[in-house]
């Protein structure tokens, strides 16, 4: 059974499962990581879900304010051993749920074409391609999603 925990940036199975996150980026993003890497600090996200499998930290992630209507999703992570079993999907709801909680009505997120993975649970869960927005205007790597938010627990399959 998969158990999520709200906390912020200072928890360290968050700071320990973006550790994991970031040295896989490191890897698929290549010579691309640098610049990534300088816009995802993890210090400004005050709203962080931790998955957890019994004891275990399994997946992460967490939203920051982009403007007064929306958040955006941040370093998305489930640890390589429990993939394909609906972790990432759980977190990414309750970070939506959380939104609307919160007062805004939409997501938006930043993915690299590297990331099929991630592109693939955004399109299932909703989100819409959307023209890059800063910093990723011109970057031909990345991939811009949104989505509107008012949320239904478990409207996914």
């Amino acid at each position: 059974m998969i158990r999520l925990k709200r906390t912020d940036c200072n928890h360290p199975d968050f700071i320990k499962l973006v550790a994991l996150l970031d040295a896989d980026l490191a890897i698929r993003d290549g010579e691309d990581h640098s610049f990534y890497d300088q816009f995802n600090g993890i210090a400004g996200i005050r709203q962080a879900v931790v998955a957890y499998s019994g004891e275990v930290p399994v997946g992460c992630g967490g939203i920051k304010e982009f403007d007064a209507n929306t958040m955006e999703v941040k370093r998305m992570y489930v640890v390589p051993e429990a993939r394909g079993k609906g972790i990432a999907g759980k977190v990414l709801e309750e970070l939506e749920l959380w939104t609307t909680e919160l007062g805004y009505t939409h997501c938006i997120l930043e993915t690299g074409k590297r990331q099929p993975e991630a592109i693939a649970l955004y399109n299932k869960h909703g989100y819409q391609i959307i023209p890059n927005y800063e910093p990723y205007t011109d970057v031909a790597n990345s991939v811009c999603f949104k989505k509107s938010v008012s949320f239904t627990k478990n409207q996914y399959p």
